[in-house]
């Protein structure tokens, strides 16, 4: 908390309640489009584990019979054209810096998944049912975009990072008070394989005792090494000296795990989330990686997408491709299709222009 930002901090929490208010008096009007929305958010600035949950929850849809696209803003892309469509194919590979790290993840790990991305999501939606027959859609970082109404508000929250004590920017890290989880249908605690989450279910249920709260556990699917097609065994490195970098919003978190799972990191490097590596940061981890004796580099899936199309390594770079495990997950499903299937009589009403 940077307490010579507080009084900054009160004027964007002022601001905040004032947009919200506007939305709820109809002073700016929300849309609603022909199929349902399920928005999937948080209540701070990156690092809340949201993008493997987008991925659980169209993984979810797909096997259930639905037909789900992702609408997301494309956050850190260079400008560009103004909307831009993913279409469904096999092996598709965005270029990361067109579409934004997370949509490019995105379209890799959920190549039958149309993904729209757009600063204006009702009109993304409109685009994903009219080209793709869409029946679902699944709002990236949506639990503060009022403008578009949503069937079902899915947030989640880091137990690694205190958050419900935290302040609101720019002094600290949300987005908007904890009282707003109070708005949400579900909610998700996630790396609970790093902190006992109980407390924070505590605090969670007592903001929100209607919401059902699921906890979910980072866990490592496979390890892909860059340059190559094919992917190696995720026990490989294990127990060898790794240089382990990231750019995420929760570095600390990624190299915990990175423990969790048997590796070795001698050292730990973190950048900005979102940050695009250059020859020079390059050229800094092969220094860094000789000097430690390391055997390999260690990353994530989403960094892969921001470096350089030939990056000059010196070692091998293995990117952990991860996945959200809910620890009841035939729970969470019924729970997030009967909210779909209760609420789905609303979003039929057709769209508003």
């Amino acid at each position: 908390m940077k307490r010579s930002l507080m009084p900054l901090a009160g004027l964007y929490g002022a601001g905040t309640r004032l947009r919200q208010q506007a939305f709820n008096r109809g002073w700016l009007k929300s849309r609603r489009l022909s199929r349902p929305v399920i928005s999937v958010g948080n209540l701070s600035v990156g690092g809340s584990g949201k993008t493997p949950l987008v991925a659980l929850v169209a993984e979810t849809l797909l096997r259930h019979g639905y037909k789900p696209a992702i609408l997301t803003r494309g956050y850190g892309r260079e400008r560009g054209a103004d909307l831009i469509v993913l279409e469904p194919e096999p092996q598709r590979v965005p270029d990361s810096r067109r579409v934004g790290d997370e949509p490019a993840l995105l379209a890799r790990a959920l190549p039958q998944v149309p993904i729209v991305i757009c600063a204006n999501r009702f009109r993304a939606g409109q685009v994903a049912e009219e080209r793709f027959g869409a029946d679902v859609h699944i709002l990236d970082d949506g639990f503060q975009h009022f403008a578009l109404e949503r069937e079902i508000d899915l947030v989640a929250v880091d137990v690694t990072q205190e958050l419900l004590r935290d302040t609101l920017l720019p002094a600290g890290r949300l987005r908007e008070p904890a009282s707003a989880l109070s708005r949400a249908d579900l909610i998700v605690l996630t790396r609970v394989e790093i902190e006992d989450p109980a407390s924070m279910e505590k605090q969670v249920g007592r903001i929100n005792p209607k919401a059902p709260v699921f906890r979910c556990a980072t866990g490592l699917r496979s390890l892909i090494e860059v340059g190559r097609p094919e992917g190696t065994e995720p026990g490989d490195d294990r127990g060898k000296p790794v240089c382990a970098f990231c750019a995420i919003g929760n570095s600390s978190a990624f190299f915990s795990d990175l423990r969790r799972w048997g590796f070795h990191p001698v050292s730990e490097i973190a950048f900005r989330d979102h940050h695009v590596y250059s020859t020079e940061d390059i050229q800094r981890l092969n220094n860094v990686a000789r000097g430690k004796g390391a055997a390999a580099f260690l990353t994530t899936e989403k960094d892969v997408m921001n470096l350089p199309p030939q990056p000059a390594f010196d070692l091998p770079v293995l990117a952990c491709a991860i996945r959200a495990e809910i620890s009841d997950i035939g729970r969470f499903e019924q729970v997030l299709l009967a909210g779909l299937a209760s609420k789905q009589v609303r979003s039929e009403v057709g769209p508003q222009i």
